[in-house]
């Protein structure tokens, strides 16, 4: 029993910093590609700043980049290859998140080395879709000819959550692996939604686009400058 308890002591005065990167890929599901996971994507980089204050728990802050892309002319659907749009946009993605483990973990300990965790949060992003039309498609933010040009912002917010497995690598180092999703409250990611000037669809406006991430993280765990007496 007084084992025990000490072991629960420790796990819930534990305080770990960490240090990392985030290395993979970006891409979007929208109106342009609308279920075709991981179809078009692009390289995308980050850094983040993680705080776990048990074994259990750890709060992340961060920061993400990343491109995403569409095109019609990928798709085997009729409408989509008639519309013939495509586009790309830049994300610049920050992040405030908690995660959970399933089991306990913490890096530099051989008995709690491997977990697999879930993430939520609170994030914001900014993007600016270059789109192009027809044969030629030219490169424009905003095209007059005949779409319904839309002012939304450029700043906006989203929901991140997520699902991943990390595992120590040795003492200082940790590896991790994640997807996931931003949860969007706009449709215009794309900048597809609404109609043309003649009222034909351009899009559909009764959804919202969502973007992804997904790939490693290499972190590296701090100097813990108080640590804790037992």
């Amino acid at each position: 029993m007084v084992v025990t308890g000490l072991a629960q002591t420790k796990k819930r005065n534990f305080r770990q910093r960490e240090l990392g990167l985030f290395g993979g890929a970006s891409y979007y599901l929208g109106d342009l590609n609308p279920r075709g996971h991981f179809s078009l994507s692009k390289p995308a980089a980050g850094i983040f700043f993680r705080y776990s204050t048990h074994y259990r728990y750890a709060f992340r802050f961060g920061f993400n980049y990343g491109k995403i892309a569409g095109d019609d002319s990928k798709s085997k659907d009729l409408d989509q290859l008639e519309r013939n749009v495509n586009f790309t946009s830049s994300i610049y993605d920050l992040h405030a998140i908690a995660e959970f483990n399933f089991v306990d973990y913490r890096i530099g300990n051989e008995k709690h080395y491997f977990t697999m965790f879930i993430f939520a949060g609170i994030g914001g992003y900014h993007f600016n879709p270059q789109t192009g039309v027809g044969p030629n498609r030219p490169s424009a933010a905003n095209l007059h000819g005949g779409i319904v040009v839309k002012n939304y912002p450029r700043y906006q917010v989203n929901v991140p959550y997520g699902i991943g497995f990390k595992w120590h690598l040795t003492d200082i180092f940790g590896l991790g692996v994640e997807w996931s999703p931003r949860k969007l409250f706009t449709d215009y990611l794309d900048n597809v939604s609404s109609e043309y000037a003649d009222d034909y669809m351009q899009g559909n406006p009764r959804t919202r686009d969502l973007y992804f991430l997904y790939g490693f993280t290499l972190s590296m765990r701090l100097p813990n400058p108080n640590k804790p007496c037992f």
